[in-house]
């Protein structure tokens, strides 16, 4: 279907909205790096947890989810509920001990937990190697989405329009900052959720409805496409439905998914105003992620399986149900969803993945603080550093794009690469015995096992499983046979976070007042209520009503047992 003038107005009016926020951010100043990459550190739990949910939604992601669904169901999307766990987990676990770290970068941390050379090799290597491989990963990935969409929609070269988009997208983030990121992220959930939806409701209804979609995936697969068990889905390999479950959510770094909190989820965590606003957001988050936003993705993905059956690509499935199913007027919505969703991780990609180089290289090894005269001097200098390493790094995320060709296969080869890390990223917290060279051994480990599992042919289960054992055995020798850290490092760092753990000799009279157990039954309950959100409105969808209510009412009990307590 072609653009119509409603559609141009509509795109055109997202555009003028982008606009009115960088000049609103530019008003409001970005003095200093805590403005520029943490928000001034004051904002609210609704707008930390909003803006979370916003950067893990973007245009590559409904169409990852239309191709899991084509070729293994609604049980494949395990492969990315899994981290419901650890996301949980760093809720009640994390989540205030990031916020009592009170630095600018997840990567900055590592020269508060240790110290001495091999800290600040680390905290270099680290920022640079998830600045530029890793996150230019990321926004490959993403351009390949929003360039399959476009294509598909509207024809026209899709690496003039990425150009395009990035060229402004650099420029905004340049401009706004976080502050700027996550204003928008917050208009951006909203108008990519209602595009989504809509889409979900044109699709269901142009089959003829929710029972006849039933129906009909009976005819085009020979197995339950509806079933949420992924060990009972004869597509899905047991070891890759083990994997899933039992590995995946700790062992993996995965953006958005860190194990413990990490990137720019530990980020929205800085920028909170508390604890308690950093708890509250990060729980909002989890429950957005894997418990609103699926559904109108997944009924879509099941819409195209029945209307576009056998397609080569089945990802393309959900443009295509795009051209198919819309009426006049909505194109121009469901392109500002898609564009929003995009804007919101491609913004957030480029001013984390800038923030890693500039507090934690720039400012760490190329010019101090101590060369500049004052520290106003020196903080409008690495402001302006900042903007400009914003617009290279969006030319190099264009560069890296033109290698994509698969959305999933970027999920996978981000898993595999940094598979094994996750136990000391977790443990790290807790036991003091850990030290630089547990990590340093940890990613060295983990990239060597990748690289090697790839050589021998080993599938994405079997790379997990060898690279997980490899690096993990690794950097628990690596932690024996090396000397830990200083006295005074580690009752610095406990004094400052009072984190749980086995911190015997090194408390200096300073207890925490966490406690493990209420934790616990927290998790146990947030995840409950995920799940109860998730399978309820599976079985109101396809089912049995009654049953589908029951479960969506436990699962509003158990959010409101938790809420009342944090």
């Amino acid at each position: 279907m072609p653009f119509e003038t409603a559609d141009y107005v509509v795109v055109a009016g997202y555009i003028l909205l982008m606009i009115a926020v960088a000049w609103a951010a530019k008003v409001r100043g970005q003095e200093s790096l805590d403005d520029f990459f943490a928000g001034g550190k004051n904002l609210p739990w609704w707008l930390v947890g909003v803006s979370m949910v916003a950067t893990t939604f973007a245009a590559d992601t409904p169409l990852a989810i239309t191709g899991i669904v084509a070729k293994q169901g609604i049980a494949g999307n395990w492969f990315w509920w899994n981290w419901m766990i650890s996301g949980i987990v760093t809720v009640f676990i994390y989540a205030k001990l990031w916020k009592r770290a009170d630095v600018i970068t997840d990567v900055e941390f590592i020269e508060l937990r240790y110290g001495g050379k091999p800290a600040s090799f680390l905290r270099g290597f680290r920022a640079l190697y998830f600045a530029f491989p890793f996150n230019c990963i990321i926004m490959g990935w993403v351009t390949v989405g929003m360039a399959k969409i476009l294509t598909v929609v509207t024809g026209a070269d899709q690496w003039i329009a990425i150009l395009v988009l990035y060229g402004l997208i650099g420029i905004y983030i340049a401009i706004s900052g976080l502050w700027g990121v996550m204003v928008t992220d917050f208009v951006q959930f909203i108008l990519a959720m209602a595009g989504t939806i809509a889409l979900a409701y044109f699709s269901v209804d142009h089959v003829g409805g929710l029972s006849e979609l039933k129906s009909q995936l009976g005819s085009v697969a020979n197995y339950d496409v509806l079933s949420f068990n992924p060990f009972s889905n004869p597509e899905i390999a047991l070891t890759t439905a083990f994997i899933w479950l039992g590995m995946n959510w700790w062992a993996a770094w995965y953006p958005g998914a860190e194990p413990g909190g990490g990137g720019y989820i530990a980020q929205r965590m800085f920028s909170a105003k508390d604890e308690k606003n950093a708890v509250g957001g990060t729980l909002l988050f989890n429950i957005l992620m894997y418990a609103v936003r699926p559904w109108p993705w997944i009924l879509v993905g099941l819409v195209a399986l029945v209307v576009f059956p056998g397609l080569e690509d089945p990802e393309t499935g959900y443009p295509l149900m795009m051209l198919e199913v819309l009426p006049v007027g909505w194109m121009g919505l469901l392109m500002v969803a898609f564009l929003s969703a995009f804007v919101s991780t491609i913004s957030t990609q480029l001013n984390w993945g800038t923030s890693y180089v500039v507090n934690d290289f720039y400012k760490r090894f190329i010019k101090t603080e101590q060369e500049f005269e004052n520290k106003e001097k020196a903080q409008k200098h690495y402001v302006f550093i900042s903007r400009v390493a914003t617009l290279l790094m969006a030319a190099l995320g264009v560069g890296v794009s033109y290698y994509f060709d698969s959305v999933s296969g970027g999920w996978e080869f981000i898993l595999s690469l940094s598979a094994g890390i996750g136990g000391v990223l977790l443990l790290r917290w807790f036991w003091w015995r850990i030290n630089a060279w547990s990590e340093i051994s940890a990613m060295i480990a983990a990239f060597v096992g990748a690289v090697f599992s790839n050589q021998m042919g080993y599938d994405f289960s079997g790379s997990m499983i060898f690279t997980t054992t490899f690096s993990t055995v690794i950097w628990l020798i690596a932690t024996f046979v090396t000397k830990p850290e200083s006295e005074e490092t580690l009752k610095k760092f406990y004094a400052k976070v009072t984190p749980m753990g086995i911190w015997s000799g090194y408390r200096d009279g300073n207890y925490t007042t966490d406690r493990l157990l209420p934790q616990l039954v927290n998790i146990v309950m947030s995840l409950g209520a995920i799940f109860f959100f998730l399978y309820g409105l599976g079985q109101i969808f396809f089912f049995n009503l009654g049953t589908g209510i029951g479960f969506l009412l436990g699962g509003c009990i158990f959010v409101w047992a938790v809420v009342r307590k944090i």
